[in-house]
């Protein structure tokens, strides 16, 4: 069965001096999959857009601020992974300079400023595959990573990848 995946973005916004990441707190939507998760910013890419685009363009959506250093840290296959078992592939940036004034809120939850240790030491209530790969997005190593995690009822049940 060939792949087709829903192609998604997800950016972690630093704060000026790079302590700390702008994250949404799913909270708005009683029906929204990731209710009461942290999440970085970002969604589904348009029919017309490229990765950058979407990643810009969702940013300015969820909250209000326009991307001036984005960088690709890696792509995500998450084979079930959606409400209904959809498979998503996701293009995970980090975006380390911005403009604008952030939002607090918007239709799906709170913004919220997090210490980047919070996201590495697990204390938020995030996915539970986030612990293998946010590592990755904030690491010095400036090589991007490829994983695969596929997800079975809301759990993920393996992790691989490459860095390249």
């Amino acid at each position: 069965m060939p792949y087709t995946p829903i192609i998604g973005t997800l950016g972690y916004v630093l704060s000026k001096d790079h302590t700390q990441v702008l994250m949404i707190h799913r909270n708005a939507r009683p029906d929204d999959l990731h209710l009461g998760k942290y999440n970085g910013l970002g969604g589904k890419l348009e029919r017309d857009e490229d990765v950058v685009a979407g990643m810009r363009r969702e940013l300015l959506e969820e909250a209000d601020i326009e991307a001036v250093d984005l960088r690709l840290r890696g792509t995500i296959s998450w084979p079930g992974f959606g409400k209904n078992g959809e498979d998503w592939l996701c293009f995970i940036f980090l975006i380390s300079r911005w403009q604008g004034t952030p939002l607090t809120a918007n239709s799906e939850g709170t913004l919220e400023w997090v210490a980047v240790q919070r996201l590495l030491d697990h204390s938020l209530n995030l996915w539970p595959g986030d612990r293998h790969f946010l590592p990755l997005v904030f690491d010095p190593d400036p090589r991007q990573f490829h994983g695969v995690m596929p997800y079975k009822e809301g759990q993920p049940v393996s992790w691989t990848v490459t860095l390249i």
